[in-house]
């Protein structure tokens, strides 16, 4: 296994990786398309394949658009101000939005225990950190985790609509991390268990791709351009001897 102390940063993105909140987003966009494609009458329903296909690891209302252009389903794109309940690419993400929101309040998250002892690595090494998500939601789900404080960077979706920086597979919100960081890509590690998220760093020419399968799949990980592919981060939690 690599020595991720001995690059100048380690990138992460959050959901899957350090928490299992990939699990409460799948909850939410199943729940939120299943009733929203009975109502329009869309066919074929909604699946988990859908999430991987077509939600996972990109801004909220790119993965509606790509949900929605995968059943010949066309919406205005609306605002990010809309209602939940307005017809437009934002107000459906929003409302799934409203639904993690409420998911999220009401059980809590945890991290999982191989990130955090990885984070402790890295920490007891001073090796900087930083969290590169698309997610909206994801200083709320590190509060939620008490895992804030260990990350001084936070690329997440709120920055990546203001700077208009394109969802992943594009390269541009790890390079924007990379950047806020102030360390040369081909210089750090990313970690990812999005395809998309993957092929994302891939692009970004980033020296070590860490993909970690937790329903992806280990060879499509590979296929995206992962150099390694691991089931839990606490494989790359032993310190080097």
């Amino acid at each position: 296994m690599p020595d991720l102390t001995a690059y100048d940063a380690v990138l992460f993105d959050l959901d899957g990786v350090i928490t299992p909140t990939a699990e409460v987003h799948m909850h939410a966009w199943r729940a939120m398309f299943e009733e929203l494609f009975a109502q329009w009458g869309v066919e074929p329903p909604y699946t988990d394949a859908d999430y991987f296909d077509h939600l996972d690891g990109k801004k909220r209302y790119d993965g509606v658009a790509s949900v929605l252009r995968s059943r010949d389903v066309e919406l205005p794109w609306g605002d990010p101000s809309d209602p939940a309940e307005a017809d437009t690419v934002c107000g459906v993400g929003n409302r799934k939005n409203a639904v993690f929101a409420r998911v999220l309040a009401e059980e809590g998250i945890r991290p999982y225990p191989g990130s955090v002892a990885l984070l402790d690595l890295l920490a007891a090494a001073g090796t900087p950190v930083a969290i590169v998500s698309s997610s909206k939601n994801a200083r709320d789900v590190l509060e939620a985790a008490g895992v804030i404080d260990r990350f001084p960077v936070i690329m997440d979706g709120m920055i990546a609509e203001r700077e208009h920086l394109p969802s992943k597979p594009a390269p541009d919100v790890f390079l924007e991390g990379a950047r806020m960081l102030g360390v040369e890509p081909a210089r750090a590690a990313a970690v990812e268990d999005a395809i998309s998220g993957v092929e994302s760093a891939t692009a970004g020419g980033f020296g070590l791709v860490v993909g970690v399968d937790r329903g992806a799949g280990a060879d499509a990980l590979r296929a995206a351009g992962a150099h390694l592919v691991v089931a839990d981060l606490a494989e790359l939690a032993t310190p080097s001897r």
